[in-house]
């Protein structure tokens, strides 16, 4: 492994661009634009695309696709170091073309999409000409998409959808939606499903409600969606019938990884306001800084972020060195366990330091610490990632049909005075060092 924290010269000037960019002209439509994502909200639609024009002509749209679909092709590492400062701002990701879920939608399209989809999906959707949504989830199945029920049958040149998704979060903005149903419903588990392009004007998908996240003020964003015969054309399925578990993992493997990499600019923003704080309040005829307790919190938080950064950067270095989700997907399932509780204990100690202030919605500690909880549901539950990354970890492998454990201190002795019988005879045995149950590691600290 031979990883290089240096960023060229070039490349630093764009990240210093972006972040005088981002702090200057994005942060402050966070507190005009009631969601940008909004395409038929007039004050967005004059306010975000002139920011998109300088976005483009910087040579910075949509860095997460390669040079065949019109990005920079800049690989992982440099789009990490970009979304920490996206990661800061909501409108960020947008203005800059990489947003979620259009993103990895995108990634699906491009993958298995035919040239008359790309053409009526792909390069409006690069454009941020529309908006689309990712709808999977059902209300019965969330974590578990073997217990998913949508249908889609083949009749004629037409799929017939039947069925409901809980949270597709932004199909009330959206002019397409990507959505799974199942096709071969005798098949087994993983090979039931097909992926599906569904415009979001066909008759008969209807949004039963826009579900909000609780203390957002964006009026719900999170469809729950009833597909009752919607029929779409038969050329509308992305890969092959029953791949659609597989295609799936095509968006959520990369899903995964950006909001990760917007994450450590978002616990970065909390730990710089946590900073201020404690250089700017007194108590007890002192700076809060100079408290054991609040030092001890902000050092927990920097090592907290610190830790996950560079998980977050090393894994995106394996992907741009094997191309291939599958290979990384232990790492991103580590990226994806870790993230939610590093937001919110950085989060929750930034509230606690700014006392009934931080509770208020003033500040955007409550919003952060919800937010956790989002992170910890939202591209599979963290549980379920912890236990793919353990089932990962253990095929590396092997048990042992001993009685004992392979590094038995009892059986590792004799073996060892087995090797040196003779050397240890010349010198009467094993030394008294030696001799315990176990022996003192190279290096370590002792106390006198």
């Amino acid at each position: 492994m031979n990883l290089d924290f240096d960023v060229d010269s070039e490349f630093q000037e764009e990240l210093d661009w972006a972040d005088a960019f981002v702090t200057e002209e994005v942060e402050p439509l966070d507190f005009v634009l009631n969601h940008a994502w909004d395409m038929n909200d007039p004050l967005r639609q004059e306010l975000i695309p002139p920011l998109q024009e300088k976005v483009q002509a910087r040579g910075l749209w949509a860095t997460h696709l390669g040079p065949e679909l019109g990005g920079p092709g800049y690989g992982q590492v440099k789009l990490a170091l970009l979304n920490e400062i996206l990661g800061r701002s909501h409108c960020g990701p947008i203005v800059f073309g990489c947003q979620a879920p259009d993103s990895g939608n995108a990634e699906i399209l491009a993958h298995y999409g035919t040239d008359h989809l790309k053409m009526r999906y792909l390069e409006p959707l690069l454009r941020n000409e529309v908006v689309s949504a990712f709808s999977m989830t059902e209300p019965q199945g969330g974590s578990d998409p073997t217990q998913f029920v949508t249908r889609a049958e083949l009749d004629g040149d037409e799929w017939v959808i039947n069925g409901e998704k809980w949270f597709s979060s932004h199909a009330n903005f959206a002019s397409f939606l990507i959505l799974l149903a199942v096709t071969e419903p005798d098949a087994p588990g993983h090979e039931r499903m097909s992926m599906f392009v569904v415009p979001a004007d066909t008759p008969g998908v209807d949004i039963v409600r826009n579900v909000p996240v609780y203390g957002h003020t964006d009026g719900g964003t999170h469809s729950y969606i009833r597909y009752e015969n919607a029929r779409i054309p038969a050329d509308h399925l992305l890969g092959e019938r029953g791949q659609g578990f597989v295609v799936a993992q095509t968006r959520l493997g990369g899903g995964r990884i950006h909001h990760a990499m917007r994450t450590v600019g978002l616990v970065k923003r909390a730990i710089d306001m946590m900073c201020e704080r404690v250089l700017s309040r007194t108590t007890k005829g002192e700076l809060l800084a100079r408290k054991q307790l609040v030092q001890a919190m902000i050092a927990d938080s920097w090592i907290d972020l610190e830790q996950f950064r560079l998980l977050v950067l090393r894994t995106a270095w394996r992907i741009d060195k094997y191309n291939d989700y599958q290979k990384v997907r232990a790492d991103i399932s580590a990226v994806k366990a870790a993230m939610p509780k590093v937001l919110h204990d950085v989060a929750s100690r930034a509230l606690q330091i700014h006392g009934s202030l931080g509770v208020s919605d003033e500040m955007p500690f409550s919003a952060m610490v919800l937010e956790s909880f989002h992170m910890g549901l939202a591209d599979g539950a963290t549980e379920v990632h912890k236990v793919t990354l353990a089932r990962e970890i253990l095929k590396g492998y092997q048990g042992t049909d001993d009685l004992f454990p392979t590094r038995h201190i009892p059986r590792l002795r004799a073996e060892a005075e087995a090797r040196y019988a003779e050397v240890l005879a010349r010198h009467g045995g094993p030394s008294k060092r030696h001799s315990g149950s176990l022996s003192q590691p190279q290096g370590a600290a002792t106390l006198e």
